[in-house]
């Protein structure tokens, strides 16, 4: 199992857990990202940075501190 923080560009993930506190599930729901979901990974910059994924159609930004908490496994 990994977190969406360590999927690499171009990979499909289907989220797993969610393991932050309310505050980071509740923002996650806002945005349309569940357990059970598949998201892509459009951007994850080396560097540091947002992480871009694709969920519903929708391109997301993440923070790397949000998607350390999500686990995945690559699909």
């Amino acid at each position: 199992m990994k977190f969406l923080s360590e999927i690499e560009e171009g990979k499909k993930a289907k989220v797993l857990h969610i393991a932050g506190g309310m505050g980071v599930r509740q923002h996650l729901s806002t945005i349309g990202i569940h357990v059970g979901d598949t998201v892509l990974v459009k951007r994850h910059a080396v560097w540091g940075g947002p992480i871009l994924v694709e969920v519903h159609g929708s391109e997301v930004a993440l923070g790397r501190g949000v998607a350390s908490k999500v686990q995945v496994e690559e699909v």
